[in-house]
């Protein structure tokens, strides 16, 4: 879908509807250009985490593969057991962090200056993960655990507190 389409306001929508991040205007209607959308944006963010996993997983393994015999089960059950709270943990933590949202929904201007902030200051976490990941290996399942329970989290929500706050801008324009 390209940029453009959604910045044009949706048949039906008045002319000043504002473009919110990864939403662009799609947002007003909740038509299925926006269920795209999101959708589109669910499925991208599954294959980031897949291969993140996919190497994390990697990595543990051959963390795993230097552990005597009797200390790799009981560490895998240790894993297995941390991992499940870390997904507990990530949903929990994301839920807090929309529920904070919802009740001081950000304007539009506000959601775009946090999106660029957001982005801006994701290259250096990046670089930065890099070698924290060969240092987490011997707990990665559980800190990868966190990470899939918090994105579940974030795209299982009816909708933004962008989306709340776009719309009372609205309202009170």
């Amino acid at each position: 879908m390209s940029r453009a389409s959604s910045e044009v306001p949706a048949a039906g929508a008045p002319a000043s509807v504002p473009s919110l991040p990864g939403l662009g205007t799609t947002w007003y209607l909740r038509g299925p250009r926006y269920w795209l959308r999101r959708g589109a944006g669910a499925l991208a963010w599954l294959v980031v985490v897949g291969f993140v996993c996919y190497v994390g997983l990697g990595l543990y393994g051959s963390f795993r593969g230097a552990l005597p015999g009797p200390v790799r089960v009981g560490w895998d059950w240790v894993q297995g057991i941390l991992a499940c709270a870390g997904a507990v943990w990530g949903w929990v933590v994301q839920r807090r962090g929309h529920r904070r949202g919802m009740a001081d929904p950000p304007v539009p201007a506000r959601a775009r200056a946090g999106k660029r902030d957001q982005v801006g200051r994701s290259a250096g976490l990046a670089v930065a993960g890099r070698f924290l990941v060969l240092v987490a290996a011997p707990v990665l399942p559980a800190v990868l655990a966190f990470g899939v329970g918090w994105l579940g989290a974030a795209f299982t929500v009816r909708e933004y507190p962008s989306e709340v706050g776009a719309r009372r801008w609205l309202a009170g324009r």
